[in-house]
């Protein structure tokens, strides 16, 4: 089965370029667009996509609230791509924040584009580890990290858990943490699973927010 993405972005211009370098790719199909992040929820419902690039800024509703509303209203929500214009923008982070997966430059080139959008599908990676590192040193400072710290301490990580959430955060794939550990990949699933489930954590892209805010992974 392809990729379904929906496209959301007040520019026309960046959408159809978008949907044609998506739609070049036999695994992944546009199934709808939108101008704006008010039409996200109800186009979701509609059309069940498995990923949703969406701008962060747009002049109704913005990237970070659609993507909150779509979190709060959807149930077995998509995937969520954050296509923005600066790589170092504390919008971004507080999509990052808010839910979204992962996100994307809009002067990424064609191959970055399709990379990203399947990677987010498959969910067993970081989008852009160095990046998202950077930005939660530059913005993850502040009072929420005592809430983080405690969240963290009460989520009892095994020893065997810290260390896969650590390489997480470094940007490995499941297979590549196998691979480091010397264990299966299906361990390394069900450890995964485990971090994501005491950290209340929807993916591994809120996870490692979670253990950059904490301090349990440095982001410098």
């Amino acid at each position: 089965m392809p990729v379904r993405v929906l496209l959301v972005d007040d520019e026309p211009l960046v959408r159809a370029g978008l949907r044609a370098v998506l739609e070049a790719q036999p695994d992944i199909e546009v199934v709808g667009e939108a101008a704006d992040g008010a039409a996200v929820v109800p186009l979701v419902r509609q059309m069940r996509p498995d990923v949703v690039a969406m701008d962060v800024r747009m002049p109704l509703l913005d990237g970070i609230e659609a993507t909150r509303a779509l979190l709060r209203t959807v149930a077995d929500p998509p995937k969520i791509l954050v296509v923005t214009t600066f790589e170092n923008d504390e919008y971004v982070y507080e999509a990052l924040r808010a839910g979204a997966d992962g996100f994307l430059l809009k002067r990424a080139r064609p191959a970055e584009i399709v990379h990203a959008v399947r990677l987010i599908a498959e969910g067993d990676s970081l989008l852009f580890p160095a990046s998202v590192r950077q930005l939660a040193a530059e913005y993850g400072d502040g009072d929420g990290n005592r809430a983080a710290r405690a969240e963290l301490e009460r989520a009892r990580l095994t020893e065997r858990e810290g260390e896969v959430l650590r390489l997480m955060a470094r940007g490995l794939s499941n297979a590549e943490i196998a691979a480091r550990l010397v264990v299966g990949t299906e361990t390394v699933k069900s450890h995964v699973s485990a971090v994501l489930a005491k950290l209340g954590a929807r993916d591994r892209t809120q996870a490692v927010i979670k253990a950059y805010e904490s301090g349990f992974v440095a982001p410098a």
